[in-house]
């Protein structure tokens, strides 16, 4: 079902309602048929996208609200997480920084809220990877990671003044 402008060929063209076949809901703009400029998508799960389209898929500024509480706001490509955003996921933790297809990618800070500790770095295909400091109630790790963990030169910072200078080696695990 449609409800809205269409151009001389007939197709959704300016601003328009659709009810989609499978439950979905939009309301927006529409360029020769597809949804292009700003709209608000509702998904029938309860997810919901309000932001930017081109060519029917999410592509500049937007805000998507999941299923299961987490949203995102930020910068989207081709249906991606793109760019720099901000993602909340439904246990209060909080990603702000760069994104490439989808995924946590480039610098970014992440916020554990149950401990209030953060990471603060690099990030590569989602994983904490790079330079990167991690940052605690009352000290800090100063180093390199690989996968999520610390490896190589770093150094622990404690904010009564003292410093621990060493290496992480991977151990390898007994089986």
């Amino acid at each position: 079902e449609y409800d809205g402008e269409r151009n001389s060929k007939g197709e959704r063209h300016g601003r328009g309602k659709a009810h989609l076949p499978n439950g979905d809901t939009y309301d927006g703009e529409y360029e020769h048929g597809f949804r292009s400029g700003w709209g608000t998508y509702r998904f029938r799960n309860g997810a919901c996208y309000t932001g930017e389209y081109l060519q029917n898929k999410k592509h500049g500024q937007g805000i998507f609200f999941y299923p299961d509480g987490s949203k995102y706001e930020g910068d989207w490509v081709n249906d991606q997480r793109h760019g720099y955003g901000e993602y909340t996921y439904a246990n209060g933790d909080t990603y702000t920084g760069e994104w490439f297809n989808h995924n946590r990618h480039g610098q970014g800070t992440y916020v554990y809220k149950d401990t209030g500790s953060k990471y603060v770095g690099g990030w590569v295909n989602g994983n904490q990877e790079g330079e990167a400091e991690l940052i605690h109630l009352n000290h800090r790790f100063k180093g390199k990671f690989l996968n999520g963990n610390p490896v190589g030169r770093g150094k622990y910072v404690f904010d009564i003044g003292c410093e621990q200078h060493g290496e992480y080696i991977q151990s390898e695990q007994v089986k």
